[in-house]
């Protein structure tokens, strides 16, 4: 696939799981939905870091800090919504 058709995929991509994080935040305030919103965000950073960022073809050291950052963030962000909640 060409590189032009890579980042149309990512971006009808990240504009769906755009829609789809504005959507389950109007659904509800509940913890399990926050968690979903994470996982979403989580989704979005792996695309953009290889979709955008072109980490798929960098060495992996590189593409697992990027890669792991997104998850830390979501899974500290989600331990403080589970003990707020």
């Amino acid at each position: 696939m060409s590189a032009s058709r890579v980042l149309i995929v990512c971006w009808m991509t990240l504009a769906v799981l755009s829609t789809g994080t504005v959507a389950l935040g109007q659904i509800a305030a509940t913890g399990l939905v926050s968690i979903a919103i994470l996982v979403v965000a989580v989704t979005k950073a792996w695309l953009i870091a290889d979709g955008f960022m072109e980490l798929r073809h960098a060495p992996r050291l590189w593409r697992w800090l990027v890669l792991s950052w997104a998850a830390l963030l979501a899974t500290v962000i989600g331990l403080v919504i589970s003990f707020l909640i």
